[in-house]
C-alpha cells in the first residue's frame, strides 16, 4: 500500500466523520424544538430552541478541546 492510498483512506475517514457529526447535529436540532430561556449568573438568554444551546455548547467544546490538544502537542515538541 503506497502513501497515496493511505492518504486517500485517511481523507475518506475524515470526510465520513464530519458527515456523521453533521447528520447527528441535524437530527438533534430537528428533534428538540422546545423553546427555553437559559439563566446564568443573573444573565438571561433570549428564548431559543433547546437544540441551539446544545449544538452551540458542543461546538464551543470542540473548539476549546481541539485548541488544548494542539497546544499540548506543539508545546511538547518545542521542549523535546
Amino acid at each position: 500500500m503506497s502513501w497515496r492510498d493511505k492518504s486517500r483512506i485517511k481523507r475518506f475517514m475524515i470526510t465520513g466523520l464530519v458527515l456523521l457529526i453533521s447528520i447527528t447535529c441535524l437530527l438533534f436540532v430537528l428533534e428538540n424544538q422546545q423553546l427555553v430561556v437559559v439563566s446564568f449568573f443573573g444573565f438571561s438568554s433570549p428564548q431559543l430552541q433547546i437544540s441551539m444551546f446544545g449544538v452551540a455548547s458542543f461546538l464551543v467544546g470542540m473548539v476549546f478541546g481541539g485548541g488544548i490538544v494542539v497546544a499540548y502537542f506543539l508545546g511538547g515538541r518545542r521542549r523535546g
